[in-house]
């Protein structure tokens, strides 16, 4: 289950509801490996049956969405016909371009659209889908994280410089203006995830020819069974970069925040959409006033960012605003 869709089930148990979860793979209440992005079969329909009996409301998260295991989307839309669900929408076919010849979400008059952008909620709307737009939600103060042991595990010396990016390697996560960024920085360039969609050989030419320390890959204590902290990534930075070319959310740039580190972000529209909240970021570009910055750090610029997330994308709001949709939808009885 992901992070984000484990909000959402906190979020609806503060609202009374008894949850459980169901997946292709992972950690969840009940595994159906037919739902797997990749797996070879769907699940069959009695299986489906039996995984969402007796819920009162499923909420689905991007199965719908993104055409990434289409034969189990079109069963879990068959099985939810005119029953009480809300459709998560992260991703959007059209918004990928290996997708775009799919077309969107299949509707019911039973169903709520939720949305994390307002540019997707648009975008629905002019293909005759009514959606409600619901961002991500973040601790707006969350526990300190681990620096120092992070950065020794990472071999990065005290005096250096730690640049983060926090996203996988794919050509739209823009690696080498994350890579351009730490050179005009003169800092360690941390790239935290894993290579995708083919991008494998492309990383390894572009850390070939680096002109600066690369790091890449979580710490080392980090496991499957036991990942990094995310607070200890953050500590463990001077400054984030963000230079995606698209991203449906993007949530380092509310992560990075509310940790209170300067961030450098490339304009994807749904970056603008949440500089609009006021956020004091820099531009990707911007190299020597990021440098500034870290050389004079400006802590009224960092606490501006973090009462944003506090007063726009609280974790303590998102039970109110799952609430209102749940309201809007007139679901009153169960």
């Amino acid at each position: 289950m992901s992070i984000e869709a484990a909000k959402w089930e906190g979020a609806l148990r503060a609202l009374g509801f008894t949850t459980f979860t169901v997946a292709g793979e992972g950690p969840a209440d009940y595994v159906l490996e037919g739902l797997a992005i990749g797996a070879p079969e769907p699940p069959s329909g009695t299986e489906m049956a039996a995984a969402l009996s007796g819920a009162d409301l499923v909420v689905v998260e991007n199965v719908c969405s993104l055409p990434l295991n289409v034969p189990a989307a079109r069963l879990l839309a068959r099985a939810l016909r005119s029953r009480r669900a809300i459709l998560r929408h992260h991703d959007l076919p059209w918004q990928r371009e290996q997708f775009a010849g799919f077309s969107g979400p299949v509707d019911d008059e039973a169903w709520v659209h939720v949305t994390i952008n307002e540019l997707s909620r648009r975008q629905l709307a002019d293909r005759g889908i009514a959606a409600t737009t619901v961002y991500n939600a973040f601790y707006p103060d969350p526990a300190p994280g681990e620096r120092t042991a992070t950065r020794e595990a990472l071999g990065v010396g005290v005096g250096e410089r730690l640049l983060l990016q926090p996203t996988r390697a794919l050509e739209r996560k823009n690696i080498p203006g994350g890579l351009e960024l730490a050179e005009a920085l003169n800092a360690v360039y941390w790239l935290l995830g894993p290579p995708e969609d083919g991008y494998g050989p492309q990383l390894e030419r572009l850390f070939a020819h680096a002109p600066v320390r690369v790091v890449h890959g979580p710490p080392p204590s980090a496991t499957p069974a036991s990942p990094a902290n995310v607070l200890d990534l953050y500590a463990a930075s001077d400054a984030v970069v963000l230079p995606s070319t698209w991203e449906g959310f993007g949530n380092p740039a509310l992560e990075s925040a509310a940790c209170s580190r300067p961030l450098a972000i490339a304009p994807y529209p749904v970056a603008r959409e949440l500089a609009a909240f006021g956020f004091r970021w820099f531009d990707l570009g911007a190299h020597g006033e990021l440098d500034g910055f870290l050389r004079r750090p400006d802590e009224r610029l960092l606490a501006w960012n973090k009462e944003i997330v506090r007063r726009h994308f609280s974790l303590a709001d998102l039970p109110a605003r799952i609430a209102r949709v749940i309201e809007d939808a007139g679901w009153h009885h169960w």
